[in-house]
């Protein structure tokens, strides 16, 4: 982890960028972010320039506010995303191995988001509490599943799609079988043009192993990446998707494999509380990547 000068040689001005790899504890699992703590007078060009140079599927810039929130934006190396959540985790965690665990306020492009930090036996771990998320009917189903190349018969009937949002859309998807979860060959950019017309995030793809265990995976044509690793922000719509559609006793703790089919497999812990319109708690480690 090492500061770094002006991307691609035209911006004069230098900050520390950190890469940390979230919803894990192997530098090789999970899903890497790059993470700047101190972003102040950067501009939002310099912010895109630097998440391109990172190619991580998300950078967080964290600016310190005077009342002691933290002003946050997060970018892909193609465009601004509202929130992330890997790169939530992986900033909080980074935050507390520079000035200690504890509560933390995020304030972001979607709102505030609560963080807390905690440390067991030197291993931090890291909590976001989402806006309240929302569910929605998913328009052009049909379509979707021509861009992922699946049939009707691929879902899982028990779980219906929706577009849900705790901070990002993403549309759910079930499928029927680990099988066809595994099998991810998609039209890129079919399903990137689809995604940008609807302003969809990722699209969460999920398999049900039991009531509150689930493997996911999610394509992420508008980053510019196949598949997303571990998607914080699509867990926690998935939360609160379970929960609108009562689909999970609650209160609930779920766990969500994602990343396992990539090579880099990570643990998303999320915690749905019954009340209705109260925020999806996700949480996870993050670790540094080094060099």
């Amino acid at each position: 982890m090492a500061g770094a000068a002006g991307v691609r040689g035209s911006y004069r001005w230098r900050m520390e960028i950190l890469r940390y790899a979230a919803f894990t504890t192997d530098p090789a699992g999970g899903n890497p972010a790059g993470v700047v703590l101190d972003a102040s007078g950067v501009s939002s060009a310099e912010m895109l320039a630097v998440a391109a140079s990172v190619g991580y599927a998300e950078t967080a810039f964290l600016t310190p506010r005077s009342d002691g929130a933290l002003d946050v934006r997060y970018f892909s190396p193609l465009a601004e995303v509202p929130f992330c959540g890997h790169a939530t985790i992986a900033a909080a965690v980074a935050y507390a191995a520079r000035h200690g665990v504890g509560a933390l306020r995020f304030e972001t492009l979607i709102g505030t988001v609560r963080v807390a930090t905690r440390a067991d036996a030197g291993v931090v771990t890291a909590t976001l509490t989402t806006v309240p998320p929302t569910v929605a009917e998913l328009a052009g189903l049909d379509e979707l599943l021509a861009c992922l190349r699946w049939a009707a018969g691929d879902l899982d009937p028990a779980l219906p799609p929706r577009v849900a949002f705790a901070g990002a859309h993403h549309p759910i998807i079930a499928a029927a079988s680990r099988a066809r979860l595994a099998h991810l060959d998609y039209d890129f950019d079919a399903l990137g043009a689809l995604m940008a017309a609807q302003r969809w995030t990722t699209v969460d793809l999920v398999w049900r192993e039991s009531t509150t265990v689930f493997h996911a995976r999610n394509p992420f044509p508008p980053g510019g990446f196949v598949e997303d690793p571990a998607t914080g922000a699509a867990a926690a719509a998935f939360g609160g998707y379970l929960r609108a559609l009562e689909l999970v006793p609650l209160p609930a703790t779920l766990t969500i494999h994602q990343g396992e089919d990539l090579g880099r497999p990570g643990v998303i812990t999320v915690d749905v509380p019954a009340e209705p319109h109260s925020g999806i708690s996700v949480s996870g480690t993050a670790v540094p990547i080094r060099g």
